[in-house]
């Protein structure tokens, strides 16, 4: 199978259109901060003959796949082993002090979800890993083998917002006095044992709980509060900025940042807005852009997103 159809990019064209007017010029600097399998990036070079990508991820296998399918851009990417927090110091090392469009396409990727022995899936039963880079870093198997009762619960109700996180702590807790869950179908069998049969009926009782896992193993909600302003702070005037987020947790930080850069800073009561007081950037779209009902049926993985754009109007101070 080849790689444009295991990995169908979300929102493509709405992505072409928003980043358009910042990188038609020629020497226009890309950041795909979430790189993955480069399906996304790939349909950007195509359009936009002129423009230089720069390539962030943290999972190796991932770098290497896109390399393999941008091969024929080879002189017009760079691609870069790191999280998107460190999007200034990668454009600085592929020679770059700016770049006029970001495209930040979060959550779990295509790879790995599809990839069994991830362990991303409560589907597939596989070794308990989550880590996005698998060079480093703890596993979920070690979170639930270390982690006291209250520390499990306080990451299902924040990072899955689970209302049974209380329960299913105490039985991770009970079930690791037995044997080390080291497997998802053991902790699949765990959740499902604990779970009452009508809360069953609701959803699979494991799909919050994997969720918290993987934000927490990988610190996912803390790398994308420092990496949406450490992104904003890269882009010149004109320079646009797209984010395609998947669950709630990740939308709230992202409308966060965007409205707080969004916003006039001038104190209440002044008659007219002073320039040096005026919003550093506006935002494209209104509200959280969805999927088409067409693209959700031909794309299940576009169901849950929600899509932002700002574009960069004013400079810092």
């Amino acid at each position: 199978m080849s790689l444009r159809d295991i990995h169908t990019p979300v929102l493509l064209e709405r992505c072409i259109e928003l980043l358009a007017p910042a990188l038609e010029r020629d020497g226009a600097v890309l950041v795909d901060a979430t790189l993955g399998m480069g399906g996304h990036s790939e349909a950007l070079l195509e359009r936009f003959p002129g423009v230089h990508l720069v390539g962030l991820d943290r999972d190796q296998d991932a770098l290497r796949i896109a390399g393999e399918r941008l091969e024929r851009f080879a002189d017009r990417i760079t691609l870069v082993h790191t999280v998107y927090d460190g999007i200034a110091a990668a454009l600085a090392s592929a020679g770059f002090d700016s770049a006029d469009g970001i495209l930040f396409d979060l959550g779990v990727s295509s790879l790995q979800l599809d990839v069994a022995d991830r362990g991303f899936a409560y589907s597939q039963d596989a070794p308990l890993d989550m880590r996005m880079d698998q060079s480093s870093g703890p596993t979920a198997a070690y979170v639930l083998a270390t982690y006291s009762e209250g520390e499990l619960r306080r990451i299902f109700e924040r990072y899955g917002e689970e209302k049974l996180a209380g329960r299913y702590a105490r039985a991770i807790i009970a079930a690791r006095q037995v044997a080390p869950i080291e497997r998802s179908g053991q902790l699949v069998e765990i959740l499902v044992a604990a779970t009452p049969y009508a809360a069953q009926r609701a959803g699979h009782p494991a799909k919050r709980v994997f969720q918290a896992l993987r934000i927490e193993v990988n610190g996912e909600l803390a790398v994308l509060e420092r990496a949406i302003p450490a992104a904003l702070g890269t882009l010149p005037i004109g320079g646009r900025i797209v984010v395609l987020a998947y669950q709630s947790l990740e939308d709230r930080l992202v409308k966060r940042a965007f409205a707080e850069a969004s916003a006039s800073t001038s104190p209440a009561g002044l008659p007219v807005e002073l320039p040096e007081h005026a919003p550093r950037f506006r935002l494209l779209v209104k509200g959280a852009e969805l999927a088409t009902d067409d693209e959700r049926a031909s794309n299940p993985r576009a169901t849950p997103v929600r899509l932002r754009a700002a574009e960069r109007v004013r400079a810092d101070r």
